[in-house]
């Protein structure tokens, strides 16, 4: 089924300077993917996931202080997260809150459009810090570096593929369209307890210790659900999720057949285009096939390089924590977000 087919058509754009972003984000994830797993990084899916974050989330190249920015934000949080956790770890009941604050505080951002792709970092960043710091302690104070790591490896690789790609000369690079802030407060509120739901569950369920997909699929449908204003568009919207994860079993099974560092390149190359090249041709839906992205990122990597002291699990395991986290997500939100009232008409008959 093609994906185009789920969703209404959206606006038009200059179909270039599409396809030269799409072109950008598949060669950023595929190198980035590549040479994460070359330099036996613990989540090589980080660097190509950060990369792809950066390139849907503006046509521009990231400014150095951006950049510089975003590295350090993700050095504070995160130290603060890494401490929070290791004080607060065994008293959830101290621990949650400030969790819930945090993600409170990103979708609150997110529902006005501000921080960009910076918003996004921080929520993986405050599911990745405290899941792998009460489970996985064999990482330590590592995740940390690990994080620092991905997004300046992520913003090398969003300039290297504008470098590889740049716009014509006198040319200026639109910027993404920035969708109508619809989101309210309450909405927030919502979202975080939502989300921290998931993160719980992953921690108290031992089933679901290395499930690191969950909560994240969870925080991506939950700033994509604004596009889903009709029951067509939220099937929609389920099934390029899911289709994302589908993908990656099916990547994974063609990998085997050659586990060579090129053929993996090639595969998330096409994997790349595909995803990117509609996240780039969609002003409207993008932010869904780059949604789906990250799932197969995220799957893709756990299957190639599982975390330490983990078992590789099956693909039909992952599937079904990525089809569990979208049931999860849409039914919560359809429960526990306040309903949208009709703006009145301006001028009645």
């Amino acid at each position: 089924m093609s994906a185009e087919r789920i969703f209404a058509p959206s606006a038009a754009i200059d179909l270039t300077s599409a396809r030269r972003q799409g072109l950008r984000i598949a060669l950023a994830v595929s190198v980035g993917f590549a040479w994460s797993l070359a330099s036996g990084e613990v989540m090589p899916f980080l660097a190509p996931l950060f990369a792809a974050q950066f390139l849907t989330a503006d046509r521009r190249p990231l400014a150095l202080s951006q950049a510089l920015g975003m590295v350090v934000l993700i050095m504070v949080v995160g130290q603060a997260l890494a401490v929070a956790t290791g004080l607060l770890g065994d008293r959830p009941l101290a621990l949650l809150p400030l969790l819930w604050l945090l993600f409170f505080t990103c979708f609150l951002m997110q529902g006005a459009n501000r921080g960009g792709a910076a918003v996004f970092l921080v929520l993986v960043m405050a599911i990745i810090v405290p899941l792998l710091g009460i489970l996985q302690r064999d990482l330590g104070g590592s995740i940390i570096l690990i994080l620092v790591k991905a997004v300046i490896t992520g913003a090398i690789l969003s300039w290297l593929a504008h470098a590889a790609f740049p716009d014509p000369a006198g040319s200026s690079a639109p910027t993404t369209a920035a969708p109508v802030a619809l989101a309210t407060p309450w909405r927030a509120v919502a979202s975080a307890f939502i989300l921290l739901g998931a993160l719980v569950l992953c921690l108290v369920d031992s089933r679901l210790s290395t499930a690191i997909v969950i909560p994240i699929t969870v925080a991506s449908l939950l700033g994509q659900l604004d596009l889903a204003t009709s029951g067509r568009t939220a099937l929609g919207l389920v099934i390029v999720n899911l289709f994302g994860g589908i993908v990656a079993s099916f990547a994974y099974v063609v990998l085997s057949l050659d586990p060579t560092l090129w053929w993996l390149f090639l595969i998330v190359l096409v994997v790349g285009l595909l995803f990117g090249g509609s996240a780039a041709a969609h002003e409207k839906t993008g932010k869904v096939y780059a949604g789906a992205l990250t799932i197969f990122l995220i799957l893709f990597g756990l299957g190639v390089s599982p975390l330490p002291g983990t078992a590789a699990e099956s693909f039909s395991t992952r599937i079904a924590y990525v089809l569990f986290a979208i049931t999860y997500a849409l039914c919560a939100a359809a429960l526990f977000w306040p309903r949208r009232h009709p703006v009145p008409s301006a001028n009645p008959r």
